[in-house]
């Protein structure tokens, strides 16, 4: 297979790049902050349909993002839908009731862990000792600053680690299935369409949810900032990075997401900084470099030493027959 073209192994992160990836950690990193507020006043069931809707308003307001999908890609995009936002989107508020931000971020960065692992499978190519190695670095770094961030009397239960795992997962095989529709629609027209198809498919649950519990304006507040920004100009970007640099390198800003979160915790909430943490934040940057790397072509054999192993193969079939 000819992998000229393939992202993953093109060259390094560029400054458009780096700023994209820092864009989206700083609105990524903001959003266990909003869903906190959000379900502080709201049940987790309205989170995903407001956070869906303010996401596609914000889209549709890019011309590129109006482009009309054709009727064979339906059922593609109806799959991207629920494994990329309705799903994931309902799980996160539902673990953050159980689970501490802290956890919810050491988690949450594991996602490059898990998308190398998934994309590994996926195009059945195993990732370089390299890549490997500097992902779980990369993990590392967050680990360190999470349990650093975990004060006395914060837990996490078992259904909530496993809300959360399936949500990596979600992630990681819709950011697979989706680079097909991104080559082919571009970054912002998918993300708008399933941002529309996910509001749909959270518009029955919502509405019960939203009756039933009621909200006010913060919840409001919060809901719009998670989804015009955490959900529509975030993903946007995303898409755009998935489709430049790959499914492994576009989620270097996963690794600096718990950063953000621990830097609003100490100005928003007056949470301490421990100088753990500062240690994590570094060993999370030498991780990110490795990984913006690009992955070593594969090493094709030439032809005729294939042609000479075959013949080589014939001749010993032809012995033993013989």
């Amino acid at each position: 297979m000819n992998r000229s073209g393939d992202p993953e192994t093109l060259g390094h992160f560029g400054p458009g790049e780096w700023t994209m990836t820092a864009a989206v950690a700083a609105m990524w990193g903001s959003s266990f902050l909003w869903i906190a507020i959000a379900i502080d006043h709201v049940e987790a069931g309205v989170v995903p349909l407001g956070r869906c809707l303010f996401g596609a308003a914000v889209l549709a307001l890019f011309p590129a993002a109006r482009r009309r999908i054709e009727r064979r890609d339906w059922p593609r995009f109806v799959l991207l839908a629920t494994l990329w936002m309705a799903i994931p989107f309902l799980l996160y508020p539902i673990a953050e009731s159980t689970v501490s931000s802290s956890i919810t971020g050491m988690i949450n960065g594991g996602l490059p862990v898990v998308s190398a692992v998934v994309t590994a499978f996926w195009v059945r190519r195993a990732p370089s000792v390299f890549r490997m190695v500097a992902v779980l670095i990369g993990f590392a770094g967050i680990a360190v600053i999470s349990i650093s961030s975990v004060n006395e009397g914060t837990s996490a239960d078992a259904k909530g680690v496993l809300l959360l795992a399936v949500a990596l997962l979600c992630y990681a095989f819709a950011a697979n299935i989706a680079q097909p529709m991104q080559r082919k629609y571009g970054s912002m027209a998918p993300m708008l369409w399933m941002a529309i198809i996910a509001s749909v498919l959270s518009l029955p649950y919502g509405v019960v949810s939203l009756v039933r519990g009621g909200a006010d304006l913060k919840a409001f507040g919060a809901l719009f900032m998670l989804g015009a920004m955490g959900t529509g100009i975030a993903f946007a970007l995303y898409g755009v990075l998935l489709a430049r640099a790959g499914t492994v390198r576009g989620m270097i800003g996963i690794f600096f997401t718990p950063i953000v979160g621990t830097i609003l915790g100490v100005a928003v909430r007056g949470v301490s900084l421990h100088a753990l943490a500062i240690v994590g934040m570094l060993i999370v940057f030498v991780g990110a470099a490795m990984v913006s790397r690009p992955e070593p072509p594969q090493v094709q054999l030439p032809e005729r030493l294939l042609e000479v192993g075959d013949e080589v193969g014939r001749g010993l079939d032809a012995y033993r027959e013989a």
